[in-house]
């Protein structure tokens, strides 16, 4: 990976409902900021794009933050083509609020039992790999059920070189856990590593990218 340029998403985004309020995930960036050492530690150049979370920048990458879906969607964009691979680790909401009110939604604004419309988010990864040409794109897939499955099609939907999937409905190795378990999946390959700390299988998915990639 030595000279490679290579940029990383890494945990949640937050979906406004009012000024006060959002919806989100639990995604901690653990595992993303771990990808990006380890990238390092192999010589990359390292971008990370990251959703609100409570870590520390390693040293020598380059960080940007972010807090919306849309945010993240235009700051990718905006310099994915200065990239050799794009490893899209962040859990980004599908869908955000229609509507997001002005002012604080109170309780004796609203009726008792308070609907909200949904819609659907801009898709990173599918607006990457449309154009890729030589980028090689790494998605990863947290599921809950049908884990393989699942990643394999969405491997083939959104054109990725390989996708990492984990189960999150597991807390020992879901969201905020310190460790992780997961399949990486090709079109012609298909590896489980076994669960081990999120920094020592950061470096396995590493060299997985360097060596087949």
């Amino acid at each position: 990976m030595a000279g490679k340029k290579i940029l990383i998403t890494a945990g949640p985004t937050r979906e406004k409902i009012d000024p006060v309020r959002y919806i989100s995930n639990r995604s901690s960036g653990k595992m993303g900021f771990s990808i990006a050492e380890a990238a390092r530690d192999e010589g990359g150049l390292v971008s990370l794009i990251s959703g609100p979370v409570s870590l520390k920048t390693p040293d020598e990458i380059e960080r940007i933050d972010v807090e919306s879906a849309d945010e993240m969607f235009k700051e990718v964009n905006k310099v994915i083509n200065n990239f050799d691979f794009f490893i899209s680790t962040a859990a980004v909401a599908d869908f955000k609020p229609e509507k997001i009110e002005n002012q604080k939604i109170k309780k004796d604004m609203k009726a008792v039992n308070l609907s909200m419309e949904f819609i659907e988010n801009k898709d990173i990864l599918k607006s990457i790999s449309k154009n890729k040409g030589d980028l090689k794109i790494i998605g990863f897939a947290a599921e809950t059920q049908d884990i393989k499955e699942n990643a394999k099609k969405k491997l083939n939907e959104k054109n990725l070189d390989l996708i990492i999937a984990n189960d999150v409905s597991d807390s020992s190795i879901g969201f905020d856990s310190d460790e992780n378990e997961v399949y990486l999946i090709t079109e012609k390959i298909e590896k489980k590593i076994e669960k081990i700390s999120k920094k020592k299988l950061s470096r396995s998915i590493i060299e997985f990218i360097a060596k087949y990639l």
